[in-house]
Order: C-alpha cells, then sequence, then structure tokens
C-alpha cells in the first residue's frame, strides 16, 4: 500500500502536467491564429472609404512583418528577463524553461526571406521563381536591407544553438536597425531622425512584450519547482530563502517587481517615441482628421487604443502585487498583457505595410 499510492499520485501528477501542457500548447495556437487575422483581414476594413490603394499583397506584407517582429522579440525579451533573474536574490534553483529563440529565429528567418522575394521582384507577388531578381537584391537599398535581416536571423539561430546564446543580441540589434533604415528612406526628410526614433521604439517594444513573456514562464517554472519542493535557495540567497512556497514567492514578487519598474521606463519611452514619430507623419495641425480618414491613421488608432488596454493590464497587475505580494495572483492580467501585445505586434505589422498618410 505505502509503494502504489505514491506510484498512482505520481502518476496522476504527471497526467495533469500532461493535459495542462496540451492545453496551454492548444492555447497559444488559437492565440497565434487569432493574431495572423488581424494583418490577413486589416487591410480592407482599414481601407475602406478612405479612397487610398494599397500595395499589391499588402495582407501578406503585413503577416510577414508581425512574425518577423514577434520573432524579434522573443529571444530579445528571454535574454532580458534571464538578466533580471540572475539578479533576483533567493531565486530558486531550478531549470530555466526551453528557450524558444532557435524557434524564434527559424520564423524570423522564413519572414524575412519572404519579405526578400518581395523586393526581388519590384515589391510585386511572385508569381514564377523565374520572377525573382536575387542579383538586383545587391544593387537597390531595400534589397540589401532585407538581405541584412534574413542573414541576421541566420545567425541568431546559431547563437541561439551554440553554448553562448547571449550572443544573440548582436544580430537581433542587427535586425531592428535593418528596421529603423528600412522604414525611413535616404529620400525622406531627416531620414536620420525617423531612424533613430523607429530603432528605440523597436528595441523597447521588443523587450517590453518578449520579456513579459518570459518572466511569466520563469513565475509558472518557479512554481511548479515550489509545488515539488525541489526549489532550493540561488546562490545569492543561500540561506536567506530556502526550498517551499516563502523563498520561491519572495523571488518572484521580486522578478516581477524589477520587470514591472523597466516596463514603466519603456512604456514612457515607447510613448514618446510614437508620439514623435506619428508628429512626422502627420502633422499636429492634421493628425486628429487623418485618425479617422486615412488607412494608417485608422490603424495607428487601433494600436492606441491597444496599448491603453496594456498599460492598463500591467498596472492592474502592479496594484495586485503590491496588495496580495504573491506573484501568482498577479499572473492573470499579465497574461491578458501578453495577448493584448501580441495583438499590438499583429497591428503593427499591419501598419507597416498600409500607405503613408499625406502631408497635407
Amino acid at each position: 500500500m505505502t509503494l502504489t499510492r505514491p506510484t498512482a499520485d505520481a502518476a496522476d501528477a504527471g497526467a495533469a502536467a500532461r493535459r495542462g501542457a496540451t492545453r496551454r500548447a492548444l492555447a497559444l495556437l488559437a492565440l497565434v491564429a487569432v493574431a495572423a487575422l488581424i494583418p490577413l483581414l486589416g487591410p480592407r476594413t482599414a481601407l475602406t472609404g478612405t479612397g487610398e490603394a494599397a500595395a499589391p499583397g499588402v495582407a501578406g506584407i503585413a503577416l510577414l512583418r508581425a512574425v518577423l517582429f514577434a520573432a524579434l522579440c522573443v529571444p530579445a525579451g528571454e535574454l532580458f528577463a534571464a538578466r533580471l533573474a540572475r539578479r533576483v536574490p533567493g531565486a530558486p534553483q531550478v531549470e530555466a524553461p526551453r528557450s524558444w529563440a532557435a524557434y524564434a529565429a527559424v520564423a524570423g528567418f522564413a519572414a524575412a526571406l519572404g519579405l526578400a522575394s518581395l523586393v526581388a521582384t519590384g515589391n510585386l507577388l511572385p508569381r514564377r521563381f523565374v520572377d525573382l531578381d536575387l542579383g538586383g537584391l545587391y544593387a537597390s537599398r531595400d534589397g540589401r536591407l532585407a538581405l541584412w535581416e534574413v542573414n541576421a536571423f541566420a545567425v541568431a539561430w546559431f547563437c541561439a544553438r551554440s553554448r553562448r546564446p547571449g550572443a544573440q543580441v548582436w544580430p537581433l540589434a542587427a535586425v531592428a536597425l535593418a528596421e529603423a533604415l528600412r522604414a525611413h528612406p535616404a529620400a525622406e526628410h531627416a531620414a536620420l531622425t525617423g531612424s533613430g526614433l523607429t530603432l528605440v521604439h523597436v528595441t523597447c517594444a521588443a523587450l517590453w512584450a518578449g520579456g513579459l513573456l518570459h518572466v511569466l514562464r520563469l513565475l509558472r517554472a518557479w512554481r511548479a519547482a515550489e509545488a515539488d519542493g525541489t526549489a532550493g535557495p540561488g546562490a545569492a540567497g543561500a540561506g536567506a530563502a530556502g526550498p517551499g512556497a516563502a523563498g520561491g514567492s519572495a523571488a518572484g514578487a521580486t522578478l516581477l517587481g524589477r520587470y514591472a519598474r523597466v516596463a514603466a521606463v519603456l512604456f514612457a519611452v515607447i510613448t514618446a517615441t510614437g508620439v514623435w514619430s506619428s508628429l512626422r507623419r502627420m502633422p499636429a495641425g492634421t493628425i486628429m482628421d487623418q485618425l479617422t480618414t486615412t488607412a494608417y491613421g485608422r490603424t495607428l488608432l487601433a494600436k492606441v487604443l491597444l496599448v491603453t488596454a496594456v498599460a492598463v493590464l500591467a498596472l492592474c497587475a502592479r496594484l495586485r502585487l503590491r496588495r496580495e505580494r504573491d506573484p501568482f495572483d498577479a499572473r492573470s492580467p499579465a497574461r491578458a498583457e501578453v495577448v493584448v501585445l501580441g495583438a499590438v505586434v499583429a497591428v503593427s505589422g499591419l501598419l507597416t505595410a498600409l500607405p503613408l498618410p499625406i502631408r497635407w
């Protein structure tokens, strides 16, 4: 009896864990499918009644850009959150969640390759392989930037699979820089200013969205270790936080609190750079009209509303954390924040594919 009971309990616990993992995987797939509908169906809605004409294949371009942005957020967030976790006193010594960086690099490589194929056909949808002018990619600025992103994601994959995954920071920075340069061609007035704003905006957004995702994954791993009684004290907190709920919860609260403080600064920078960039696209005297009469303005307005919802959810999570001092009680609004941030990424991909507003 004493031998079979623990075995049965362990089997039940394993089955419950597998069911939970399956449910999480299905939920993730459902969220990805919903997020993909935004760039696929969004152009038609945004362009209705504006009299504007979009480029051919705008829905596909928007989807590829959304995938590229998401592929940038995931590994950048992992590096950022892991750095925060290493500095948490008494952090449980458990195995870190499995990295998604390599998968993100593959997705980013595929998206960048698809975007490069569009550039190789003169920003038209390729019908046949012979339509691709691969050699012409080297002859244009957009083509060189597209190849830059393809190569950067390839290097990021090798770094993610190597013994030094922290080296991913360099190819990821190259992707963010390429996006900043692509969004502001040299012929644009004050292109350097626009590229600088976009670089800071994209970098902070990637750390904010990807960082929260990995922080929640770390909290789940720490909680599972607490439940199993295998969460030992971290190197920095040896003797201060032993196994059990007290040590893990305190470390989790510290991690979430530190992320929240950095996220507040990131949110301020994102807001400032976003407003400045919008005013460069749509002058202050016309911005209210263009927010409702242009496809770019409508999509930008939707993004602003989503970011506002994210800020409210982040505030709710922070208040709950202060009141309960238990990071696991603050995960519900934080999970909703991740979902809305995913929608923000999808809308951002759509925003880059729509025609720019006219400067009245």
